[in-house]
């Protein structure tokens, strides 16, 4: 089972820095040696405790003689294809169940959510969907596959000319600025931040189950 992906505005930068590169990527190069890669296609994840589900037999009884099917989502694997004016990604993910109660078939239907989120917290786009699972009579476990999709506009996930520039230029030993990391100035850094998206994957969670993947 995966563990949830930590997906706060910290790390941003470090997540956008992931990858190797391919065509229509920015290649940032320095004399000591760093090498990272900026793309347009959003990081894709599981926010904290959205990854697992709890369901129970009777509301408000959360103990182990009232459990009734607990399911995670694991093998998140992602596509993203910038080759037009939106940036097109889809999500592929399973999702694996056990259930307390093995005695007779049963189908079991849980909600979950993709939403892209830009700059650690503004949230773009969201949408629900489900997945079905299939349990054949004395079967305690069962798994099924879904898929998510989203849109990025291409031209607000690109960073712009200037700051691409300050990233990407080549320091010698001796320039004033040869020993800065271009990555700290706070101008590379806010735009960084609002060309920085995510797509984010989960089970759509009450309140009760939230709080319950928080306390466990």
């Amino acid at each position: 089972m995966n563990r949830p992906t930590r997906l706060v505005s910290a790390i941003i930068l470090a997540a956008a820095l992931a990858g190797c590169s391919k065509k229509g990527e920015l290649v940032i190069e320095e004399g000591v040696g760093i090498s990272a890669v900026l793309s347009s296609c959003p990081t894709v994840g599981i926010p904290d405790y959205t990854g697992d589900i709890t369901t129970f037999h009777s509301a408000g009884d959360v103990t182990a003689a009232n459990l009734d099917v607990v399911a995670s989502i694991t093998n998140v694997r992602s596509t993203c294809d910038e080759s037009g004016a939106r940036v097109y990604s889809t999500a592929t993910f399973d999702v694996v169940a056990r259930r307390a109660d093995v005695r007779g078939a049963r189908q079991v239907t849980l909600p979950w959510f993709v939403t892209v989120l830009r700059g650690g917290s503004a949230v773009v786009t969201k949408r629900v969907g489900q997945v079905t699972l299939n349990f054949a009579d004395g079967q305690e476990r069962a798994q099924a596959s879904a898929q998510a999709a989203s849109y990025v506009d291409k031209a607000e996930a690109t960073l712009p000319a200037e700051i691409r520039e300050k990233i990407t230029r080549k320091r010698k030993p001796g320039d004033i600025d040869a020993a800065l990391d271009p990555l700290a100035d706070t101008e590379v850094r806010a735009a960084l931040q609002r060309r920085s998206f995510e797509m984010l994957i989960g089970f759509q969670l009450s309140q009760e189950q939230l709080a319950y993947n928080v306390t466990r």
